[in-house]
């Protein structure tokens, strides 16, 4: 904990796991109680906090912002913020600082694309069962053919935001038939790209479908049993997104009946639960994918670089203290 009693005291938990750039930009310029998570939040911590750190899967509402009475700013590094009550803290001038809106920076954040090209390769091309036959002291190519040649197939990008564009960029690159749905997106900045008028339309005309689209409440469950019912027979999937965005009994159902040939997850619903990691094994999809070679599954390490951790966790600290005029 830093000593110097002019710096606001920021409240920081060990869970979020800091590099050492941000946390020395932390430590030069607030006072910091170290906790391991929100749960260890208690009166005489949350009587001093001015800034609070605000992980995934921990709520930050107004119960305890009112219970911080110094409380000056929340920070996440992350883009999107459904883990906190925005419109309560900006009733009560609490400065929220996350990612959401900061394009420019975004922009040079780019992991999590590379990851679904990582997982369109992967699941398309069988790279999974074929390493593991290896292993198993087999050297045949014949059963482990990708369906088709990327350059033969078409990309549907739901969601052509900062990461769709990514991913749309580098679907042009590899000479694919690229197609997006965006209903905020009228004229596709990627020159390739063709706008389709629906998602039931994307998806029924795509032989990969890839989603980049932020959980709010009104993008729950948007791939159904309905929606996968509406795409080829025979499609991939690929949710680097969030795992809230789709009905994962309506994914299984899709897997099992073969209405998708394979589909790859780097996200779950229910993952931020912090008890989670003692259910990963209970998870249907996870069951599912322990028999089956054409479903993976990662734990949600889209933006899980070295250089991209200690950046987001840099540039949101850095705007924390901006925004307090430091």
């Amino acid at each position: 904990m830093s000593l110097d009693n002019n710096k606001p005291v920021l409240v920081y938990y060990t869970m979020l796991n800091y590099a050492p750039a941000a946390e020395k930009l932390m430590t030069d310029n607030f006072r910091v109680i170290i906790l391991e998570n929100p749960d260890e939040l208690k009166p005489v911590v949350m009587d001093r906090a001015e800034v609070l750190l605000a992980p995934l899967g921990y709520y930050l509402g107004r119960e305890i912002m009112d219970a911080c009475p110094k409380l000056r700013a929340i920070g996440s590094n992350t883009t999107g913020h459904p883990h906190i009550d925005v419109d309560y803290a900006r009733e009560k001038g609490v400065k929220v600082v996350t990612l959401k809106d900061h394009q420019d920076f975004l922009d040079t954040i780019t992991p999590t694309a590379e990851l679904t090209w990582g997982l369109i390769i992967a699941l398309t091309r069988n790279i999974v069962p074929g390493f593991k036959s290896v292993l198993d002291g087999q050297w045949a190519r014949w059963p482990f053919g990708g369906k088709a040649m990327l350059s033969r197939m078409s990309l549907g990008v739901a969601g052509l935001g900062r990461l769709g564009k990514l991913v749309a960029s580098y679907g042009v690159a590899f000479g694919m038939d690229v197609k997006y749905y965006d209903p905020f997106v009228e004229k596709s900045p990627v020159e390739g790209v063709t706008r389709l008028s629906s998602m039931e339309s994307l998806v029924e005309s795509s032989d990969i479908v890839t989603i980049h689209i932020p959980h709010e409440p009104e993008t729950e469950n948007l791939f159904s049993s309905e929606m996968f019912d509406k795409f080829k027979d025979g499609a991939f999937f690929v949710n680097t997104s969030r795992g809230e965005l789709v009905d994962h009994d309506a994914l299984l159902k899709a897997l099992e009946s073969g209405k998708l040939a394979g589909a790859a997850v780097d996200v779950l619903d229910g993952e931020f639960d912090p008890d989670f990691v003692n259910k990963v094994l209970d998870q249907p999809l996870v069951k599912y994918a322990q028999e089956h070679d054409n479903l993976i599954i990662t734990p949600h390490i889209g933006g899980s670089t070295l250089d991209a951790w200690s950046l987001t966790q840099e540039y949101t600290i850095a705007k924390i203290i901006e925004g307090l005029g430091l």
